[in-house]
């Protein structure tokens, strides 16, 4: 399975100054086989060490015992029976069960810095702030990250782009071919570039359901793994907080995300979770579900809007399951409901704001949404190149009166509506259409400031 996250890889391999490299991800989105199958096996072939800190023991004890970079790479040579230099790739996985591998990272950028090093694993970033609290508030006991002595990026389930490229990679390219020459596609590859995008809101992103996917083109069988996976999500709040009461409110939270956005106003409410309670209430619940990847949170923004983009108040924002055939999953819709000719009726736009809303936070981009006066909203407003881009998600037409309003308050490069309908621009109302399935590379362009017309 191809994906795009491996060009991130190529290109911190091929820097002459790169750092020791962290990928951080949610649980099963497939950093471990993008890391050891896809980059380890093409451009370290038989040249790479891989190590599982949950399975090693050895290993593990050691290094939790020494953040001295020369010791570890000397212990693991003669354990592993290999000698180790810059053209050995070290790939250290299941990181959580080692903190202290983390930090000797600062120290293999000291003192081995030939020596190429990629670390991974899950729910890193929460398991660091409980040994942190852990050993008290004293100096020495707090855990030293190593700030300015790594490179890191963030592995999220698949795309749209990812997902067609996988599944139908004559379509991508052509879609892809479209979108780059800012040539509407003709009406047959419009149709079935959207019954793609059906199909990738049941199945969503995580790996094993778009393998299960491509592999058998059974729905059903993604299905089935989504509510594994949905379960073990579940499972793994238990693990790694603290407390019975974050656990329940964590749990509670993260199963009524659907719920959250399908009322009128999608602002998180916690009321409709908990009686009497307080979005402060759920402060940590929110905390820890965003450090696991598990939730992308998106913030209010108020009528005029300036940059650098900052919300207005924390206590108003949005959340979105990380993973779309999660979130179709959770809403309890019939699975037959995203093939069936009656989908227009059934499935709400929320699916689609979800979608939109991962698809620009895997591309790194800031999520932020503008309510102003007489219920006027826009979705999601993105900042790039130091320009303001308003976006609009319909699930139908629809009507422009948001960004009317919105425009009356604030200048902007142009606008762009992400629909079901083929790509145009409106240079009058400055707006650009999308179709949903160029959001990946729109996405991409954005968070690159390249966006165009």
């Amino acid at each position: 399975m191809e994906r795009i996250a491996l060009q991130s890889l190529i290109a911190w391999n091929n820097n002459k100054r790169k750092k020791p490299l962290i990928v951080w991800g949610a649980r099963q989105v497939g950093k471990t086989y993008l890391v050891q199958k896809i980059f380890a096996e093409r451009y370290y072939k038989n040249s790479y060490i891989y190590i599982d800190l949950k399975k090693e023991d050895d290993i593990r004890e050691f290094c939790s015992e020494t953040a001295n970079a020369e010791k570890i790479v000397e212990y693991i040579s003669l354990s592993k029976g290999r000698r180790i230099d810059e053209s050995v790739l070290l790939i250290f996985d299941e990181i959580q069960e080692c903190p202290n591998i983390i930090s000797s990272l600062k120290y293999f950028c000291q003192d081995l810095r030939d020596i190429p090093v990629i670390a991974t694993g899950s729910m890193v970033r929460i398991k660091l702030q409980r040994e942190t609290r852990k050993k008290g508030s004293e100096e020495t006991g707090k855990f030293l990250f190593p700030v300015g002595k790594i490179n890191q990026i963030t592995v999220y389930p698949l795309t749209f782009d990812e997902f067609l490229l996988n599944s139908n990679t004559p379509l991508y390219d052509a879609v892809k071919k479209a979108y780059d020459t800012k040539t509407p596609p003709d009406a047959n590859i419009h149709e079935l570039a959207m019954e793609q995008v059906y199909r990738y809101l049941l199945v969503g992103g995580m790996p094993e359901a778009v393998d299960a996917y491509i592999s058998d083109g059974d729905l059903f069988e993604a299905r089935e793994i989504l509510k594994s996976l949905y379960d073990n999500y579940l499972s793994d709040m238990e693990l790694y907080q603290a407390s019975r009461e974050s656990v329940l409110r964590s749990r509670t939270l993260f199963e009524n995300i659907f719920k959250e956005l399908n009322k009128e106003s999608k602002n998180f409410s916690p009321g409709l979770i908990e009686e009497n309670s307080r979005t402060r209430d759920f402060a940590t619940s929110v905390q820890w579900l965003t450090l696991a990847h598990i939730v992308n949170q998106s913030f209010q923004l108020k009528e005029h809007v300036s940059m650098p983009l900052m919300a207005d108040n924390e206590s108003n924002f949005r959340l979105f399951l990380g993973d779309i055939g999660m979130f179709s999953y959770q809403s309890g819709i019939n699975a037959s409901s995203f093939i069936s000719s009656s989908r227009e009726n059934t499935l709400s736009g929320i699916f689609f704001e979800n979608f939109v809303a991962n698809e620009l936070v895997a591309k790194d981009l800031k999520l932020f949404y503008w309510r102003g006066k007489s219920s006027a909203e826009l979705e999601f407003i993105i900042e790039s190149d130091n320009k303001l881009y308003p976006i609009d998600v319909k699930k139908g037409r629809g009507t422009l009166n948001s960004l009317e309003k919105f425009s009356n308050h604030n200048k902007f490069e142009f606008a762009i509506k992400i629909s079901k309908n083929n790509y145009g621009y409106d240079n009058e109302q400055k707006l650009l259409t999308i179709p949903f399935y160029f959001v990946s590379f729109a996405a991409k362009d954005l968070s690159d400031g390249t966006i165009s017309i």
